[in-house]
């Protein structure tokens, strides 16, 4: 029997190798289908979604920076990101991570110092996920579907307070 996250742990999730680098010094501007592990150290500004069926994982240095909402089964963040997360199987997020947007996730691991600015949500089953670059998953408990540039209707936005006149 192994300790402490040994090889026995049935529900440790380890992260692909890395096919894909997004780069430091590279700006990608619209969304992201992919498959197998991709790496960013760059900007992506557009969503992030993993091929439906195929094994998946994104990894977010303290250099990178996504603008948009992620689906993919592993996740592991040390960056930014800026939109809502998916994450089927298992969500890291490091000492580093500055995240704004919900978090939907099976499995959730947080590292000290990382900063969530939005809703933690247990979706063991990636019922709220999309599937597809195009489609619109809200959340299905409350009865809500987001549009990108609104909130749902539950949702308030707090970062800029309505001034009565």
């Amino acid at each position: 029997m192994a300790i402490f996250g040994g090889s026995d742990n049935p529900g440790r999730k380890k992260a692909l190798a890395v096919d894909t680098l997004v780069g430091g010094k590279t700006e990608i501007r619209g969304d992201v289908l992919f498959s197998g592990g991709l790496h960013v150290d760059g900007l992506i500004r557009g969503k992030v979604i993993a091929t439906v069926g195929e094994p998946a994982s994104l990894s977010i240095s303290e250099q990178g920076t996504v603008e948009g909402d992620v689906s993919v089964p592993i996740m592991s963040v040390n960056g930014r990101v800026s939109g809502n997360v998916h994450a089927t199987e298992k969500l890291t997020l490091a000492a580093a991570a500055r995240v704004t947007g919900n978090l939907y996730y099976n499995v959730l691991e947080v590292q000290p110092g990382a900063e969530v600015n939005g809703q933690m949500v247990h979706d063991p089953n990636g019922d709220r996920a999309p599937t597809a670059i195009g489609e619109q998953r809200g959340d299905v408990a409350a009865g809500t579907i987001a549009t990108p540039g609104t909130l749902p209707s539950a949702v308030h936005d707090l970062r800029r307070p309505k001034i009565a006149s």
